[in-house]
């Protein structure tokens, strides 16, 4: 183990020297403004103050990801434990934190449900409707609310603005296929956008089937001086869940999931005020059969209705710009096993966003309150700060304190291997960042020192390996961590890009008595990610990817994929390689993932 360490410090420091050598040897125009959609303010890329990845549609194109949840595995700092392929069942972290740490949102509205964050990750289109993805790294509480622990993760999708329909078919190893189509229609007010897409395989080893079917349908609407934005989707997951839950030794569970999301929103300008509005309900079906063959023998089964609206106001004046706003929504469930549950969620948000020394240096102090009908009140203050150097080159710092409220899984689940605990206290924390980030027309890259010193964490834990497991509040938990990330472009030359991504995380887990842990015990402590893109002859480009991960408590592992493109006129084919090295590995719960997959597939675009 100290061999290892030795050499992956080497590494970084190898690193490290090569990626300072770089900054100061490319020339190149500034990055194009990126607006990142916060609750309160919306602010250009270059004025935030945070560690904030963008993954543009351009990279979601050529990365050798089947779903949404395998594509963001492919970015340093983001933990995606997978059960199964191609987003079947996956848990998201984000430096360190746990899966019901991470608020993800679609379009700014809240996909996290109140029932557990096994089921964060359902959503209701495939990656072809993405725009781009905004990744926080760090606390976002005080913008975003409950979950935005660690971080927040913001999918946006958009109408293309053109007439055109794409269909897309692709097939690979163990029997799987899928199939897509999506519609864009552009007038002159009106813009649509509609997409139908199914997936389904045999399976890598037993009982690993699914089927997956999703149907997504988005419109926006000009106003004079605003904008109405509908959006409504639905996806449906059935799959065979050997060894995901209870135990690896039950090979024969099954699950059945239906996530729908309903949303109206409105933005109207008036001067200097803006005001947007958004209603929205997310609904989740959930069951579980211990066996599939013998559905009586074991059953849960969840059904959860998120409703809320939320009104925010932004105001531009001499002074900054000044936001604020209210969320109000109903949380519902009813189930089996966690009985019926319901909650009222109020929050309120308030932000203003300072520019001093000719828009050199930003300073954006902001709070939120929230009030619990059952868990009480709580508030999350933070501050950033950023200095622009020159148009390249930046410094940030923030700071942010946050909570996180038991799920209902937490407090009430019951089965003969877990037992929930009604007595959990919510999770709080005090994280700090210290960054540095350069955007150039050919060059991005940024590096971050965090820490985040976490009290009454849970985790579920158990001191022997028959008992059942139980959650708990952990006493404190100090995480440490480095984040480097940077990509090079060239216009010329054989290889178009490369990127380098690398995270190291160091918990410090004080007064812990419980020997076996569920998920905190079982972060990333080195994540390297590696990209390389290359054209190798007219109209073929191709990319490969390395990453490295090594866990607290499993073992460490390599993986190589790669993805072949080729682009004439309307039609663009792919092969697509995962795992090349056929490495044996587990992400969680001691899950075998499948070894070397191949898939191919073809898209037509018409533009009409």
């Amino acid at each position: 183990m100290i061999k290892k360490e030795s050499i992956i410090k080497k590494y970084l420091f190898l690193l490290l020297v090569f990626y300072s050598e770089i900054f100061y040897a490319q020339e190149g125009k500034e990055l194009e403004h990126v607006i990142i959609e916060g609750k309160t303010n919306s602010l250009p890329f270059s004025q935030t103050s945070q560690n904030i990845q963008i993954i543009t549609r351009k990279q979601i194109e050529e990365i050798p990801a089947a779903s949404i949840e395998e594509l963001l595995s492919y970015f340093s700092g983001i933990d995606v434990r997978q059960r199964g392929v191609h987003g079947v069942q996956a848990d998201i972290s984000i430096r360190g934190g746990s899966f019901e740490q991470v608020l993800v949102l679609v379009n700014g509205v809240r996909m996290n449900d109140s029932q557990t964050g096994h089921n964060t990750l359902n959503i209701p289109f495939d990656m072809a409707a993405i725009e781009r993805i905004e990744v926080i790294k760090g606390p976002a509480a005080r913008r975003f609310g409950q979950n935005a622990y660690a971080g927040a993760i913001n999918i946006v999708t958009r109408p293309s603005g053109k007439n055109d329909v794409t269909v897309t078919g692709s097939g690979g190893d163990f029997g799987t296929y899928s199939l897509s189509s999506a519609l864009n229609l552009s007038g002159k007010k009106l813009s649509q956008f509609f997409q139908v897409e199914t997936s389904q395989s045999d399976g890598y080893r037993f009982n690993t089937d699914y089927l997956i079917k999703n149907v997504w349908y988005q419109n926006k609407y000009k106003l004079n001086k605003g904008e109405m934005q509908f959006q409504a989707g639905i996806i449906e997951k059935k799959f065979g869940a050997n060894g995901f839950y209870s135990s690896p030794k039950a090979e024969d569970q099954y699950e059945q999931i239906q996530t729908s999301l309903v949303s109206l929103g409105w933005n109207q300008f008036l001067g200097n005020f803006k005001v947007s509005t958004n209603a929205y309900w997310r609904r989740s079906q959930d069951e579980y059969l211990y066996n599939r063959n013998n559905p009586m023998a074991y059953r849960n089964l969840h059904i959860g209705n998120n409703i809320g609206i939320e009104v925010v106001g932004t105001y531009v004046s001499i002074l900054g710009t000044t936001g604020v706003g209210g969320d109000f929504r109903k949380e519902f469930l009813s189930s089996n096993n966690l009985g019926k549950r319901e909650r009222e969620v109020s929050y309120i948000f308030l932000d203003h966003h300072f520019l001093f020394l000719n828009n050199h240096l930003d300073i954006t102090p902001g709070i939120s309150f929230a009030h619990y009908s059952d868990m009480g009140n709580y508030w999350y203050p933070g501050i950033d700060i950023g200095y622009r150097i020159d148009e390249k080159n930046k410094i940030f710092a923030n700071f942010g304190k946050t909570y996180r409220i038991p799920s209902y899984s937490d407090l009430y689940y019951s089965d003969p291997v877990n037992d929930g605990n009604s007595e959990l206290k919510p999770e709080n924390a005090l994280s700090y960042e210290l960054g540095y980030r350069l955007s150039s027309k050919k060059l991005r890259g940024s590096i971050s020192f965090f820490r985040r010193e976490s009290k009454d964490l849970i985790d579920w834990t158990k001191d022997k390996e028959n008992d059942k497991w139980k959650p708990i509040n952990i006493a404190k938990v100090n995480t440490n961590g480095v984040e480097v990330d940077f990509t090079q472009h060239f216009l010329t030359t054989f290889i178009k890009s490369y990127s380098i991504g690398y995270t190291y995380l160091d918990n410090e887990l004080k007064n812990i008595k419980a020997h076996f842990s569920k998920y905190s015990l079982d972060n990333l402590r080195h994540q390297l990610v590696i990209k390389i893109e290359h054209k190798l002859m007219k109209n073929f480009s191709n990319q490969i990817v390395y990453r490295y991960n090594d866990r607290a408590s499993l073992e460490d592992y390599h993986l190589l994929d790669d993805k072949l493109m080729y682009q004439l006129n309307k039609i663009t084919a792919f092969v697509q390689v995962n795992n090349i090295l056929n490495t044996q590995y587990t992400e969680t719960n001691l899950v075998p993932m499948q070894g070397r997959w191949i898939l191919m597939g073809i898209s037509f675009k018409n533009i009409f």
